[in-house]
């Protein structure tokens, strides 16, 4: 490359070989890094169905809460008004009260076009009353 010219000539071509330098410096950090990436993913093995019968539902007391798409949250067919946590927790409390233990599961159902809030609220209002078993069962269209 030659680098004569006349005096007070600017020189306007670019030197890429410290670029070409760089980009190469780069696919070897990217080639040995990329098996190291590929072996710290977090492996998550899917749930398989199995062919065994399900087990057998618990007999004796439960309670049964769903959620309405209306806003309804019933409690083992009951209507809660208002449905806020407190109404709720207070009904599930009065379940476990009829039981004579407050160790009974909980069913929970709702309609697919549900709001959040209330299942959110029936699952607070659980909690609260010391249920240690609770179910989400399948949504309902």
């Amino acid at each position: 490359m030659a680098m004569g010219g006349k005096v007070g000539q600017v020189f306007t071509d670019i030197n890429v070989t410290p670029l070409t330098d760089v980009f190469l410096v780069l696919l070897v950090i990217m080639i040995l890094v990329a098996p190291l990436v590929n072996m710290s993913v977090l492996k998550v093995d899917p749930p398989v169905a199995s062919s065994q019968a399900k087990p057998e539902p618990e007999h004796g007391p439960k309670i049964d809460a769903s959620v309405t798409a209306a806003g309804q949250v019933l409690i083992n067919n009951v209507a809660i008004n208002p449905p806020d946590t407190v109404h709720i927790q207070a009904a599930i409390q009065t379940e476990q009260q009829k039981a004579g233990t407050p160790d009974i599961p909980l069913n929970l159902s709702a309609d697919a076009d549900a709001l959040q809030k209330y299942v959110v609220a029936v699952m607070d209002a659980s909690a609260g009353a010391g249920i240690k078993r609770m179910r989400v069962l399948p949504l309902r269209k």
